[in-house]
């Protein structure tokens, strides 16, 4: 028997070389088991059928590629090629791609990423931040060429134009787009407390397949989400698309337009606010200025019946009463409308509206004081008092003694 004798690292070899030519590319399916991620950031495993194993690893420059988590007793489809490793013999799959068996990967990395997630509470309504009634500045982080941008800018206009909208021109698709977005979000968020801080994140695009929204289901993203100190919303998509960015947002809309419907208060209804309010407090003024004046005729009425030092200082107690009175209520009045109107931020408009308040408040007070007989008495004006009280010309007979009575002097007088 003539045969060449050889060395077990040539038959590795020679079983290496047959291998790798003749099973370049295959597609193998099995469950995982013995799973094993280095921290070279390799990973091994094996994979089984109900009667057989093979060896399998995954190097780390093609995990990348890896759209979810891989986990053991997992079913799996491997795509790649047999090798031999020479050391000790054996022969297993460099895998190149794997999918999840029955499932698209991305929907299954997805599955596993909004349960990690939920668990971890980035979900709870507790963890949401309250949006301002009234927004003053909004950054957008969308493409700048992007149709969703156009919508947004054009339905924030119309609605509330008092508000500054900031665009942040972001990636939103493709290589390196979670990144961007991450980047612009801890950006927009830096500004947080300063003069110079949003009131509101919107990270908004239109609509695309899953693969084309892929950046707004990363972990990276809905950890800068959950972090930001900035209230966040997330309008990504249709309404039929759901993101996992819109389970961390403070609010998800379901639409780039929509959204701004939902965060900008409706300009022509406020005005309309106003005007009612506008209505009613100038209602109830009139009702207590004519309350007040009826009240003051009564008054008036009265000192007839009672001595000149009686009436006259019962008059200045009632007039004093009721310019307190009045002042009060109106300053309760305004009080209480104000705390409607105090986010509206429309300081010039308000400023003018009270000072027109103010001005018929004093208007009022003039009335009021017109009617003091004090004033009347400093005009040149002299109270006739017979027997201590006052009285007309026309009841006076001869010889009667009178009391003249100005602010200055009191005189004694008879009728002639």
């Amino acid at each position: 028997m003539d045969s060449r004798i050889v060395s077990v690292s040539e038959v590795n070899s020679q079983i290496k070389s047959l291998m790798e030519t003749t099973f370049l590319n295959i597609s193998v399916e099995g469950e995982i088991s013995n799973l094993t991620k280095h921290t070279s950031g390799h990973i091994y495993f094996s994979l089984k059928d109900e009667n057989s194993a093979i060896k399998c690893v995954m190097f780390k420059g093609n995990t990348s590629s890896l759209k979810f988590d891989l986990q053991r007793g997992q079913k799996i489809v491997v795509h790649g090629g047999l090798s031999v490793y020479i050391p000790r013999g054996e022969y297993q799959i460099i895998c190149k791609n794997i999918q999840p068996s029955g499932i698209g990967a991305l929907s299954l990395a997805y599955d596993q990423l909004k349960k990690k997630l939920q668990d971890k509470g980035y979900f709870d309504k507790d963890n949401k931040k309250e949006l301002p009634l009234f927004p003053k500045k909004i950054a957008l982080l969308t493409s700048s060429t992007g149709a969703a941008l156009q919508d947004m800018l054009r339905v924030g206009t119309n609605r509330w134009g008092l508000v500054k909208m900031v665009v942040i021109n972001t990636l939103v698709q493709g290589e390196g787009a979670k990144d961007d977005i991450v980047k612009n979000i801890q950006y927009a968020d830096s500004f947080y407390g300063s003069p110079e801080a949003f009131d509101i994140i919107v990270i908004a695009r239109g609509g695309g397949s899953m693969e084309d929204l892929w950046a707004f289901n990363e972990e990276i993203l809905a950890d800068a989400i959950f972090k930001a100190k900035t209230p966040i919303v997330s309008a990504i998509g249709h309404e039929v698309d759901f993101v996992i960015s819109d389970f961390v947002a403070d609010l998800r809309a379901p639409t780039p337009s929509a959204c701004m419907e939902m965060i900008l208060p409706d300009r022509e209804e406020w005005l309309m606010r106003l005007d009612e309010i506008e209505n009613l407090l100038y209602s109830q003024m009139q009702n207590i200025f004519y309350q007040k004046q009826h009240h003051l005729k009564i008054l008036h009425d009265g000192l007839k019946q009672v001595s000149y030092e009686a009436k006259f200082e019962k008059n200045i107690h009632e007039i004093l009463e009721l310019k307190n009175y009045l002042n009060k209520s109106f300053q309760n009045i305004l009080y209480a409308k104000s705390q409607t109107l105090s986010s509206l931020h429309f300081d010039s408009v308000m400023e003018y509206f009270f000072l027109i308040k103010i001005k018929l408040l004093k208007e009022l007070q003039l009335l009021i004081e017109g009617k003091n007989p004090k004033n009347f008495i400093s005009s040149g004006y002299a109270q006739i008092l017979h027997e201590g009280k006052i009285s007309p010309l026309s009841s006076l007979q001869k010889d009667d003694v009178i009391e003249l009575i100005d602010t200055n002097i009191q005189l004694n007088a008879q009728i002639l």
